[in-house]
């Protein structure tokens, strides 16, 4: 696979990775069964995204996503933000990988997720936005929800979207 020097650059030396103390609004997304999990939290102050930290569990490109949806947003207006989608930052990275344009969706997802929770928490529910891939929010309950259509790291969602067979079962 051939990422861009952007990509490298995000994965090898990404920018504000952690965890904010008490943040404004905390998104998870991703499903370990796949590989790929995102948390974002965010700071908020007069409406701006002040500061944003992420933790990924995944691969470079996962990270690299993540590293740059901190980048793309810091300072922009919740609404500005929650406008970010894949292909910006798949565009702002020149360009991912076909097989991993998931991790787009993952990256904006997270963040989205976290302006969700800060709306919540705000009192302002009926701003709420959806995500690019609903079924991607982290839930404890769920085990098998589909991420990706890989095989990579075990997933069990197969090319054509049903559930694959695993050995054994």
């Amino acid at each position: 696979m051939n990422y861009s020097d952007k990509v490298l650059d995000h994965f090898m030396n990404p920018r504000n990775v952690g965890e904010l103390e008490d943040p404004d609004g905390v998104g998870q997304v991703g499903n370990i069964n796949c590989g790929d999990i995102m948390r974002m939290t965010i700071k908020v102050v007069d409406n701006r995204i002040s500061a944003i930290r992420f933790k990924t569990f995944g691969c470079g490109a996962a990270i690299a996503v993540s590293s740059m949806v901190t980048e793309m947003v810091t300072g922009k207006t919740l609404e500005e933000s929650v406008t970010v989608n894949r292909d910006d930052v798949a565009k702002a990275l020149d360009g991912l990988p076909e097989k991993k344009l998931h991790c787009s969706n993952l990256g904006t997802d997270a963040l989205k997720a976290a302006i969700n929770d800060y709306w919540r928490r705000a009192g302002h529910p009926e701003k709420i936005v959806r995500l690019e891939d609903e079924h991607l929010e982290h839930q404890a309950k769920e085990e098998n929800s589909a991420c990706c259509g890989s095989n990579e790291r075990g997933c069990r969602q197969s090319s054509d979207g049903g559930a694959a067979e695993r050995a054994g079962e």
